[in-house]
């Protein structure tokens, strides 16, 4: 049986980890969105943490991601190529950047990270609480036809896993709120970069190896 949701999933690389493949680098790199999706996620970041190090002003701080990820979207276009991650992106990108510019704090341009791993934090949480914990869930959707997706070990692997990315979403917000209220934006900025692709990137790794190997262990 398939979904519609599982067969986005299928088609996206996390996939390429989730499964029952052999792990590789480059299926690792491919759930992060190899080198386009690297430096399409990065390149935003990276570009205010430098402009604003080099002059410290927030105007051209803000706008330099926002003329990014525009170029992003025009060359996916241009390319004819899935749109809606650039889409998704840059109108966080904007709709930081234009909270920054209201309120004339160039530290603002973080709130809405801050949001989205709040959110995420307590979507993992609650899908423990109620039982279905949200990594099992996609498991169960990328491997809908595996027969051991209801054994303990599978179960209790979802649970850890998803336990392990709400824990990664708290620690984003635990490290990075004190440098907000401190008004360190630089350190901000490079706190953000260091958490993001290389954590993310060891965590989809981590989540693989757990739930392969508990897959594997069940089927034994």
């Amino acid at each position: 049986m398939t979904s519609p949701l599982g067969d986005k999933l299928r088609q996206s690389g996390l996939s390429a980890v989730v499964s029952g493949e052999k792990p590789t680098a480059a299926s690792l790199f491919s759930a992060i969105g190899g080198v386009r999706g690297v430096i399409e996620s990065t390149a935003p970041g990276f570009l205010f943490l430098v402009v604003f190090t080099s002059t410290g002003q927030l105007l051209p701080s803000v706008v330099a991601p926002v003329a990014v990820a525009v170029v992003i979207l025009l060359t996916r276009l241009i390319q004819r190529l899935p749109v809606m991650p650039a889409v998704s992106g840059g109108i966080g990108i904007a709709l930081s950047a234009g909270l920054a510019l209201w309120t004339g704090r160039a530290e603002d341009n973080f709130l809405g990270g801050f949001l989205i791993n709040g959110i995420s934090v307590a979507v993992m949480a609650v899908s423990i609480l109620v039982r279905q914990p949200l990594i099992g869930v996609a498991t169960r959707l990328l491997a809908s036809d595996n027969p051991h997706l209801d054994s303990a070990l599978v179960r209790r692997a979802g649970y850890v896993s998803t336990a392990l990315w709400a824990a990664f979403f708290a620690v984003r917000l635990v490290v990075q709120v004190p440098l907000y209220l401190a008004h360190a934006t630089a350190a901000l900025a490079a706190t953000k970069l260091l958490m993001g692709v290389p954590l993310y990137a060891a965590l989809v790794w981590v989540t693989w190896l757990m739930m392969r190997s508990a897959l594997t262990n069940a089927a034994r």
